[in-house]
């Protein structure tokens, strides 16, 4: 071949030219492809490793629950556990923390007292019952006062529990009481009927769909289910007269749900005074110096329980992809 044949071949309008460029330049893309992969895949097995240092750094200096140290906890001092929030499983004021605050407090042989510091609307009865029921074995067993100091508010099941106590004290305007029970819901039948929606439930037992909201109540489930809250109802009472004794001033409103200001619920007797956690500790316990003993989840505790989470919701997604590919 010819040098004018071979250069002709080699132009930019030749065929030869043009795949030569497509193949350069489609390797030149791929490689940058390539390597921006390698580059992501680094960072990101940086990252991962750098989260798992820092998991295991506060998993380490977080190996305690709370910040007692044995030189405080040896010195006479009241011992603190908090009531704050929704009375329930899984929460902060749940029977299972509560609880093991409680046992702490108690157990430790500096602590001269127990103060139950409450706020809180209420919540479960089953929750408030453990409670009762561990406050007034602790107190037996340890042979030491416990008290109960409520800020804005201490009603329902967080009453409940406060009547376990030795003495309540309270600010003339925290809210006091509410000694019911209720069970709430919503009934959707009558609109479901305008709309032309039809409810397709299918139970075996006839009661199976009891409560359900699209479905009509009947008169004998109605029965039932307030034969249950008046049982619920009485077992607080009763354990507001054993709480309280002879201190409670009753009147026929006193359990009907009513709730009241700190300084009335000391008229009535379901407060024996007016009083802040300081006043306590200081006038009623002897024992200025204050340590907390609720549990608290730690840094690290919280961290493992998102990661927890985090793992648990993958998995579930990767089993059903499986279940999807299946």
């Amino acid at each position: 071949m010819s040098d004018s044949q071979n250069s002709e071949s080699k132009t930019p309008e030749s065929p030869s030219y043009k795949v030569v460029w497509e193949r350069d330049t489609l390797e030149r893309l791929a490689f940058a492809t390539l390597h921006e992969q390698r580059t992501s895949r680094r960072w990101r097995i940086f990252f991962r490793f750098a989260w798992l240092g820092l998991a295991a750094a506060l998993l380490w200096t977080g190996v305690e629950k709370s910040g007692i140290s044995a030189s405080d906890a040896s010195q006479p001092h009241t011992a603190v556990v908090e009531i704050k929030g929704e009375i329930a499983d899984d929460t902060d004021a749940s029977a299972d923390a509560v609880v093991s605050s409680m046992r702490a407090a108690f157990e430790d042989e500096g602590s001269q007292a127990v103060v139950l510091l409450i706020n809180s609307p209420g919540g479960s009865p089953v929750q408030a019952g453990i409670m009762n029921d561990e406050i007034r074995r602790l107190k037996a067993k340890y042979k030491k006062p416990i008290y109960a100091v409520v800020e804005e508010s201490c009603a329902s099941a967080a009453y409940y529990i406060a009547v376990a106590t030795d003495q309540i004290y309270v600010d003339k305007a925290s809210i006091v009481g509410s000694i019911g029970v209720l069970m709430d819901g919503f009934g959707f039948t009558g609109l479901m009927d305008k709309l032309g929606i039809e409810r397709r439930l299918l139970t075996a037992g006839e009661n199976k769909g009891f409560l359900d909201p699209y479905s009509p109540q009947s008169k004998g489930q109605r029965a039932h289910a307030q034969t249950l809250l008046d049982q619920i109802h009485q077992q607080f009472i009763q354990v507001v007269r054993e709480g309280r004794g002879n201190r409670l001033k009753e009147t026929p409103e006193m359990f009907s749900g009513l709730f009241w200001s700190g300084q009335q619920a000391v008229e009535l007797g379901l407060a024996d005074g007016l009083g802040s956690l300081d006043y306590v500790a200081r006038e009623v316990v002897k024992a200025e110096d204050i340590i907390d003993y609720t549990r608290h989840d730690n840094v690290a505790e919280r961290l493992a329980k998102r990661f927890g989470a985090a793992m648990g919701e993958g998995a579930v997604h990767a089993l059903q992809r499986q279940m999807t590919l299946r």
